[in-house]
């Protein structure tokens, strides 16, 4: 019986170590997700080769990688999509066509996107308002996705703004609703702060949007190294607005520093940036 009892104990033992090892095997898995493991639907790389998109967003295409990005996200052609902030509608003329091929829908926040207002051609788009005081972005529950890309150092400079963002998405979102995130990555240094304010040069640290996310009731599932760029030094003289799109070469109102070289900031290509995949608990 003894020997008996020993052996069970040593099973015991043995099988509790297997699983704090696939426990800690899995953490290591989410927090170090390399690349996008979907493929890009043909009704999604369609979207993406669409040759009425705007010359200027084609060409950001090589930094960007939306079909990349949009599949990590897990984003499907059903979906009501909700974007965030969609400036001059670069994941826009991708998102709105592509969700009217399956049946989906497209909502954006702020005006509406004047190169776009052709539906017959771009797809229905609904805008709604998206600030400091504005209410529910979409009714409770109603979306499959939220999608916000390059805009989290904004709201960071906003008192709670941040909370207040990430709150609104978690409500929009359907129980299993997927939160992706693109943002200038800070890390491995930490965010820089000028007169109080956090990611003054652009740059946001992972830490800073899992925590607000977290917040909200929002679980980081997978991150993704697809928009990495190890050319990116991050010490850039007008924060990341140095380099490319903006390839700002003067601080504002000021002049261009004596012996700055353009060409060099173009060369690194845009940010290095996360790429993060949040889901709200079922």
């Amino acid at each position: 019986m003894e020997i008996i009892l020993k052996r069970n104990a040593a099973l015991a033992a043995i099988c509790s170590a297997a699983l704090l090892a696939s426990a800690a095997i899995g953490a290591v898995a989410i927090a170090q997700t390399p690349a996008a493991t979907a493929q890009a639907d043909a009704g999604l790389k369609t979207a993406v080769a669409n040759t009425a998109r705007a010359d200027a967003h084609k060409v950001r295409d090589t930094h960007r990688h939306p079909a990349e990005t949009l599949a990590f996200f897990g984003i499907k052609p059903n979906m009501t999509v909700i974007e965030i902030s969609p400036g001059s509608g670069y994941y826009a003329e991708i998102l709105s066509p592509y969700l009217k091929s399956g049946g989906g829908k497209y909502i954006a926040t702020g005006n509406p996107i004047a190169g776009m207002a052709d539906q017959d051609k771009w797809g229905a788009q609904t805008y709604v308002p998206f600030n400091a005081t504005s209410g529910p972005i979409a009714p409770a529950g109603s979306a499959d996705m939220v999608v916000t890309f390059r805009n989290i150092h904004n709201w960071m400079w906003q008192p709670n703004m941040l909370d207040k963002a990430m709150t609104d998405f978690a409500t929009a979102l359907k129980p299993g609703g997927v939160l992706g995130v693109e943002e200038h990555r800070a890390d491995p240094r930490a965010e820089k702060v000028e007169d109080t304010r956090s990611a003054s040069d652009g740059y946001v640290s992972e830490a800073s949007i899992v925590a607000a996310a977290k917040k909200a009731g929002l679980v980081l599932e997978a991150k993704s190294e697809i928009n990495a760029n190890p050319k990116d030094t991050k010490d850039h003289p007008f924060g990341v607005w140095t380099l490319p799109p903006n390839s700002t070469t003067a601080p504002r109102g000021g002049e261009t520093p004596a012996g700055f070289d353009a060409a060099k900031y173009k060369a690194i290509g845009e940010s290095d940036r996360h790429t993060l995949r949040f889901r709200k608990p079922a």
